[in-house]
């Protein structure tokens, strides 16, 4: 009895460990990784910051990028801030300067 009891054990310890495994070795999503990295840079979240505030106050969605010095900076900024301005009011009311 003892032993019968050691094999379904072990059988199922396997069982679970594979599953284990092999629900670990799918990758996330692309965007699921995008949106970690974004999470990690600075000027992507002051944008957002900044873009959430300025839609809270009804300003026109000019995002001022002269904040950052780089081009890569200012470009994660823009991303952010529009992400940002989105998530207070929907696409369609944006005013856009052009």
């Amino acid at each position: 009895m003892t032993t019968k009891l050691i094999y379904e054990l072990a059988i199922a310890a396997c069982l679970v460990s594979g599953g284990v495994v092999a629900r670990s070795a799918h990758p996330a999503p692309a965007s699921v990784l995008a949106d970690r990295q974004l999470a990690l840079d600075g000027a992507f979240r002051d944008g957002m910051f900044i873009g959430r505030l300025s839609a809270e106050s009804g300003r026109v969605a000019r995002p001022p990028i002269g904040r950052w010095s780089s081009d890569s900076d200012r470009a994660s900024f823009s991303a952010g801030y529009r992400r940002g301005y989105e998530a207070v009011l929907p696409a369609e009311f944006h005013q856009r300067a052009e």
